[in-house]
């Protein structure tokens, strides 16, 4: 399916040098932002408190947010678990406040929403409370790691029996720039950094790399239908056949992360953004990135094509 059809080739691969340098200047600014400033971890991966509580009436978050807020609460989660009338609650671990006390204060600030709005009826019930160390959370990065260097690795050899090691290489470079570049933002702005947050960051790994198949399987094709074209020629012909695809996939996807980033609340928020950043850089990195990469590295026809040697007959 295609909504269009561009006749003639668009010279990507003629401005390949600005798009690698642009590359590696946010590259390299991400990294500086993730050095400088860090990450902001939520309580999955500092600890905390993890309260869940529940209502005969669905409570109105916003409003939970803003009275724990007044009472001193920063950077606490409120969101539904389960149903619209249960809540869970996850208070970051403060050097100031016991850990023992913080459930009794968290209940003290949902008892004065309720008194304000609708009494006993929005008075909230206490399910459960945990407290989550900080040693839980080095386990959750540690894992978190390790999740992502099996991607990559998983990631690295697929492309490399699939096609051939230049275009793994390119790929992976590609797709780990997407990464950089998504926690470079989330250092930059100091948005919190939690478990929907990761998963985001590994489904645009596996996101992105759906990209550069397509526009590498196209390159393999174009290697071996089309004679008498230079390697920049057959990357600018691959990319140029591909666009119409890649606006409706993209586009498709952009669409649905944009529902959940505008009314998904703020459980849903940073999920959604990570992933809107993933996919807009997506494209330029399978593109404007891996595609030069392979050019740089000296892919040729030859190394798609088998020429065949004419056996020379026997001399008697």
């Amino acid at each position: 399916m295609e909504f269009f059809r561009i006749r003639k080739d668009i010279p990507f691969m003629r401005h390949a040098l600005v798009f690698n340098v642009i590359s590696l200047v946010t590259f390299l600014l991400a990294v500086f932002l993730l050095a400088g400033k860090g990450l902001h971890f939520s309580i999955e991966f500092t600890g905390g408190t993890l309260l869940e509580v529940s209502y005969a009436q669905a409570p109105d978050l916003d409003k939970l947010r803003k009275q724990m807020e007044a009472d001193g609460f920063t950077d606490t989660q409120v969101q539904n678990f389960g149903s619209s009338r249960d809540v869970l609650i996850r208070v970051p671990l403060s050097k100031d406040a016991e850990t023992s006390k913080v459930g009794d204060r968290v209940m003290a600030s949902l008892v004065k929403v309720a008194d304000g709005s609708a009494g006993a009826v929005l008075a909230p019930t206490l399910k459960r409370v945990e407290f989550v160390g900080p040693q839980v959370g080095k386990e959750l990065a540690s894992d978190g790691a390790l999740a992502l260097l099996l991607v990559v690795c998983g990631i690295v050899l697929y492309l490399a029996m699939r096609f051939e090691w230049r275009f793994a290489v390119s790929a992976i470079i590609a797709n780990l720039h997407d990464v950089v570049i998504i926690l470079g933002f989330f250092a930059l702005f100091q948005w919190e950094f939690s478990l929907p947050v990761l998963a985001a960051v590994l489904a645009v790994l596996g996101y992105s790399v759906n990209e550069s198949v397509v526009v590498f399987d196209r390159v393999r094709e174009t290697f071996k239908k089309k004679r008498g074209l230079t390697t920049p020629q057959v990357l600018d012909h691959a990319i140029t056949s591909t666009i119409s695809r890649t606006i409706i996939t993209h586009g498709c996807t952009q669409m649905m992360v944009t529902s959940m980033l505008i009314f998904g609340g703020p459980a849903l928020h940073y999920f959604a953004l990570a992933l809107t950043i993933g996919i807009l850089f997506g494209i330029y990195s399978s593109v404007l990135v891996a595609s030069p990469l392979v050019m740089w590295m000296g892919v040729s026809r030859e190394q798609f094509v088998q020429v065949k040697v004419e056996k020379q007959e026997a001399v008697v």
